[in-house]
């Protein structure tokens, strides 16, 4: 069996081996969408396949949205070339169930792909005919959160960026900039509303997307490529809403047993691939049942009927709401533990951490213990059963191939967030977050995960991320089995309030986290032994 619009017509075989298809016309959606698109989606990868691609499906099934979702990827090219082009862009999506069952299917809401390239003539002219388009209602993105940023931890625009500045929008390469360019086309030619809506995992996300476009049109305006006019219109929210979201669904890198299953029952070519730029990925997407979006409903062109999909439509607050809790309180911050540790304690699967007494103990803790005091209830969603579900159901999954590497990637983009805010949440309402213990423990745990040795003293390798070699040289002179070797070298990243979001040792706990850096750099066994002490 061949995953393709032919391949999928020969039902039979399909439904032998489990697979549920498409109930409606593949071909038909995907020729009514290119004609007249009405949801574009900038960030293809997997997160964005199974579950807002799962999102579309769903409504098409029900016959209440007749057209697809037009795909433009904006970081990895090979995306398209590998995983879209060969299938027709279709998608297997495979449930992992904590049961260890899993649920099989092919979605077929994603109708088109394209490449955000402004020097390739055919791939930017058919993205200013999508963006043209008055019935266009949305644009959204999963392109993870250092996709927003225009400037480094100094304040000032990374080069890419400010080569689009001085470029223009016709030469435009990063996202943020490719977005603000195609949103002019539109000014140009219609002039009509749009909502423009982030979908990443990042707290405020609707404000971060909102704050680099119009920094970008300005930074335009100033050199003289686009009028005020322009600028007006990306300001004036009732043309261009930038409406808030929480997302929430694992999917971690696609599992060789999942791939050697689907061959097994008879579907070709479902190896995963390496793109020249490191993702992993594959024809199929692997993810958790589990799953949860809300949305600001502000989307002044109209929208799919998203909550008969069983997306959240509410107000700015409640996503803010639902967002603190999920990613300052009730997941993240128990992920970003689970990732640091168990990389220094040898792990290579999250499920099997929570089988460990300290690591375990640790995140509920932090999860239980010192985040429900402070978390807001956002009344949709309960953050008690939340957190339950997260502990008891998710994390444990055993079924989940997700890794503690995976989840330590871009920690230094997260951390102020996973724990800023909680320590933040504390001083306001104590003066001081110094009685907290399992917050303080993870951020030293990130700190001694930044050395790149184990509890062992074997060497790892750190996973990507964007401040790695700085970090690295805050940490100069450390040697692990020489506590004299610390002389002060973490008050500058401690302090960082660009990067925690709060001056530690303003909110009590800096010389806390020292201390149990400390600890850990003891010798051999010295992570487990402080783990055991403070839990």
């Amino acid at each position: 069996m061949k995953l393709s619009i032919n391949g999928i017509k020969n039902t039979t075989d399909w439904e032998k081996a489990g697979i549920k298809l498409p109930s409606y016309d593949v071909e038909k959606v995907a020729e009514d969408t290119k004609k007249s698109p009405v949801w574009v989606h900038f960030g293809i990868g997997n997160i964005f396949r199974i579950f807002i691609g799962g999102i579309a499906d769903s409504l098409l099934e029900q016959g209440v949205l007749d057209k697809g979702i037009t795909c433009v990827e904006t970081f990895d090219f090979d995306v398209v070339d590998k995983i879209y082009k060969p299938f027709d862009n279709l998608v297997m999506a495979v449930t992992l169930k904590e049961d260890g069952n899993t649920e099989k299917k092919v979605l077929g809401s994603l109708t088109e792909a394209i490449k955000a390239q402004s020097y390739s003539q055919k791939e930017w002219a058919r993205l200013k005919e999508i963006f043209v388009d008055p019935g266009l209602q949305m644009v959204s993105f999963t392109i993870t959160e250092k996709g927003y940023a225009l400037k480094d931890s100094k304040g000032e625009f990374f080069s890419f960026i400010r080569e689009d500045i001085d470029n223009g929008p016709e030469k435009a390469t990063s996202a943020m900039a490719v977005t603000a360019a195609l949103l002019y086309e539109r000014f140009k030619a219609c002039k009509a509303p749009i909502a423009v809506v982030s979908m990443d995992n990042c707290s405020h996300n609707g404000e971060k997307l909102r704050n680099s476009i119009t920094e970008m049109v300005t930074e335009w305006n100033k050199k003289g490529f686009v009028g005020n006019d322009f600028v007006d219109y990306v300001n004036n929210e009732e043309l261009v809403s930038f409406p808030w979201s929480m997302i929430d669904k694992i999917t971690p890198r696609p599992a060789d047993s999942v791939a050697k299953a689907l061959e097994e029952a008879g579907v070709e070519d479902m190896s995963p691939v390496i793109t020249s730029k490191k993702t992993y990925i594959a024809p199929f997407v692997n993810a958790e049942g589990p799953q949860y979006l809300v949305i600001e409903d502000r989307f002044p062109n109209g929208r799919p009927q998203l909550e008969k999909a069983g997306v959240y439509m509410t107000d700015r607050q409640t996503v803010n709401k639902v967002e603190r809790m999920k990613v300052t309180t009730c997941l993240n911050p128990l992920h970003t533990a689970l990732a640091v540790y168990g990389c220094l304690l040898g792990y290579n699967l999250i499920a099997d951490e929570m089988k460990d007494k300290e690591l375990s103990e640790l995140v509920r803790r932090i999860g239980l213990s010192e985040g429900m005091p402070v978390v807001i209830n956002p009344e949709i969603i309960s953050p008690q059963k939340f957190v339950d579900e997260v502990l008891n159901v998710r994390i444990p999954n055993p079924f989940m191939p997700d890794t503690p590497q995976r989840i330590a990637t871009d920690t230094s983009q997260k951390v102020g967030i996973r724990y800023g805010e909680t320590i933040k949440s504390y001083v306001a309402k104590d003066g001081s977050a110094k009685e907290l213990i399992a917050i303080p423990l993870a951020i030293a745990g990130w700190c001694r995960y930044l050395l790149g040795i184990d509890d062992n003293g074997e060497s790892f390798e750190l996973s990507p991320d964007p401040m790695a070699d700085e970090l690295k040289k805050h940490l100069s002179g450390i040697k692990i089995g020489d506590i004299s070797s610390y002389t002060g070298q973490l008050k500058n990243l401690l302090s960082n309030a660009n990067i925690f979001g709060i001056n530690l040792y303003e909110a009590g706990i800096g010389d806390k986290i020292e201390e149990m850096f400390v600890e850990e750099i003891a010798g051999k066994g010295a992570v487990r032994n402080t783990l055991k002490k403070y839990l």
